[in-house]
């Protein structure tokens, strides 16, 4: 069929908001989704017994080990055959078609390459993180002094974030998150699939880092708008780690003059990590304690993931439910 999909879905103890997701895939899918796969990494909640009661048409590969985010959706889309693969968080509200509409903007902007789309956040809002301004060496600078954060969705000192656009128009961007990512999968296996060093976080950046290297341009539509239920399996202290890990991973990997990078990175921790009682004191609910071990120990995370050979034993243990 002309336009397959191939739907990959990574559980982690979300066992009801996955077989929600799936149910709602299945009931407002059209005829471009010919499969559906779905990589439980170890759930301690009976993920996997669950989708396999509920949604008995899906592949389910259940794991015994917690592999990562990337690695299990690399041993997914090996199985598959179609022309697309779609990417989908399990802690997303499918209330409509969004298949149709991704197979429809690539097949009008194919030299898009990696296609996405819009996300609401329970409330209805808008939430900007379906995609992102990929990181720079400006936008390093913006984070290290804080502009980033006093000037949030600012086009200029908060690039990353691409402004105060609402994502409600078509457009190219830096990059395509993964908890709704539509890629051609000669693309995908062109590319070697997600990098395997990412446990968690960043590998979709990464992944559009090496595909504008090769002169494609993400992009993504509203037309495929789905609600995400950010961080359902992720800690917020062990996500900041995981988080910073991956951006010490990327500039290392794809910015210039990488130990300057990283060491901004670790600057803009710490600066977060000292206001941070005097955010407390001005504004209760912002206060964030979870860029102090960060800054107290650089060295948990500076050095980004290790790679797959390595025999550290920095490998981490947590959240595999991506939520940007």
């Amino acid at each position: 069929m002309s336009g397959s999909v191939t739907a990959i879905l990574v559980s982690y103890n979300t066992a009801s908001l996955t077989v929600e997701a799936l149910r709602g895939l299945r009931d407002h899918a059209g005829r471009h989704l010919a499969r559906t796969i779905v990589v439980d990494n170890a759930s301690a909640d009976g993920s996997a017994a669950a989708i396999a009661t509920a949604c008995p048409w899906v592949e389910l590969i259940e794991l015994r080990d917690n592999i990562g985010f990337a690695r299990a959706v690399n041993l997914a889309a090996a199985r598959a055959t179609t022309d697309h693969l779609l990417l989908l968080n399990p802690d997303v509200v499918v209330d409509s078609d969004i298949v149709h509409p991704l197979v429809d903007f690539a097949a009008r902007h194919p030299e898009g390459g990696l296609w996405g789309g819009r996300t609401l956040d329970p409330s209805g809002s808008v939430d900007p993180r379906s995609c992102w301004g990929l990181p720079t060496p400006w936008s390093i600078a913006c984070f290290a002094f804080g502009l980033s954060t006093l000037l949030k969705r600012n086009r200029f000192f908060d690039p990353e974030s691409l402004g105060r656009w609402d994502r409600d128009t078509e457009r190219e961007v830096g990059m395509v998150s993964g908890c709704l990512l539509l890629v051609r999968r000669d693309l995908w296996q062109q590319l070697g699939g997600f990098d395997e060093r990412y446990f968690v976080y960043g590998e979709d950046a990464d992944l559009a880092f090496r595909a504008r290297a090769l002169g494609w341009r993400p992009a993504i539509t509203p037309r495929a708008t789905i609600v995400h239920y950010v961080g359902a399996s992720s800690p917020t202290a062990r996500k900041r780690e995981l988080v910073m890990r991956a951006k010490a991973t990327l500039v290392r990997t794809h910015l210039p003059l990488p130990t300057l990078h990283v060491g901004l990175l670790v600057i803009g921790t710490t600066l977060r990590a000292l206001a941070n009682p005097i955010v407390g004191m001005l504004r209760p609910a912002r206060r964030d304690r979870s860029w102090a071990p960060l800054a107290r120990q650089p060295r948990t995370w500076t050095g980004g993931f290790p790679s797959m050979g390595s025999t550290a034993t920095t490998t981490p243990a947590g959240p595999t439910t991506r939520s940007t």
